[in-house]
């Protein structure tokens, strides 16, 4: 019998513990000395909600699956009919193929063949490393194509302290926000204020969220989201390299335990197919920017 995610791959180093999979090449636990960081799902579940899936070739939305690129027209499968969008990619559910497998890391890649909506070839290729100091993801794709292909990545972890989210202080170092329409694809910017204002920690309470956060403040480089329990002072971090533009945090319905919170680094937000924000061209196979890697990574604190 397989398991509905298939393959799973498990490392570890210096007490962090990670569990990642064929379907999807999805994080689908991480544990630091058996404290989970992630609410993932189990060996023998379905990632729901998105849980510890890469968002290849591009993350979020695109409104109506549609985009014009190159001078043509292109139409993706709906794959979020409640909002009639095309959304999270092309790989999430695909079987990823192992590279490689060490104690301390995984290594695994998808090539995306030209297809309806997306007629552009990749190879994409995710690696996750453990050390002393937390998980690192870097995600990369890789032009196959004769001409130009769009290209935008995310990954869609859910932060855990702990079993529920209403108590927890939450810091996102980012200044201004998505404003939405009823498709949840942008319509403008606009600079975060209350209740949206996470720069400074702030309990997360019974808000709910589904929002994406720009103009991040970095340190060396990273831009990094905290998730603590001020009652015992243990959290677990987020950061994202220079490549992550945005960072989308999402709350679970309150109708339900709420044990996570869904914190997504994304190198472009939603509908950049059409809006073009942040949005990467690689260029044709064998040649300068044909390639893009971008990394981002969990520890616990």
């Amino acid at each position: 019998m397989v398991s509905p995610s298939g393959e799973q791959y498990e490392i570890a180093a210096a007490g962090y513990a990670a569990v990642v999979t064929e379907s999807g090449g999805a994080l689908r636990s991480l544990t630091h000395h058996g404290r989970d960081l992630v609410d993932g799902f189990g060996p023998d579940e379905l990632s729901s909600g998105g849980r510890g899936q890469l968002l290849m070739p591009w993350p979020n939305r695109i409104r109506d699956g549609r985009y014009s690129f190159g001078g043509k027209d292109h139409q993706l499968g709906l794959t979020d009919p409640g909002h009639g969008n095309a959304s999270h990619g092309l790989a999430r559910w695909a079987s990823w193929s192992l590279e490689e497998h060490t104690a301390t890391s995984v290594s695994l890649v998808y090539r995306v063949l030209a297809q309806t909506g997306y007629p552009w070839t990749l190879d994409l290729h995710v690696r996750y490393d453990l050390s002393a100091d937390g998980l690192v993801v870097t995600q990369t794709a890789t032009n196959l194509a004769d001409s130009p292909a769009p290209y935008a990545s995310g990954a869609h972890p859910y932060l855990r302290v702990g079993d529920g989210i209403e108590d927890l202080e939450l810091t996102v170092p980012a200044r201004t926000r998505l404003v939405v329409d009823d498709q949840l694809v942008p319509t403008g910017t606009e600079p975060v204020a209350d209740p949206y204002d996470f720069t400074s920690p702030r309990r997360i309470g019974d808000l709910r969220l589904d929002t994406a956060f720009g103009s991040l403040d970095r340190v060396d480089g990273r831009a990094t989201v905290v998730l603590r329990d001020p009652a015992s002072g243990r959290g677990v971090e987020l950061w994202v390299d220079e490549h992550h533009h945005w960072l989308q945090v999402f709350t679970p319905p309150a109708d339900g335990a709420r044990p996570g919170l869904a914190v997504e680094p994304m190198t472009a937000p939603a509908d950049a197919f059409n809006s073009g924000t942040d949005l990467v061209t690689l260029s044709p196979a064998g040649t300068a920017g044909d390639e893009l890697s971008a990394s981002w990574g969990i520890q616990a604190t």
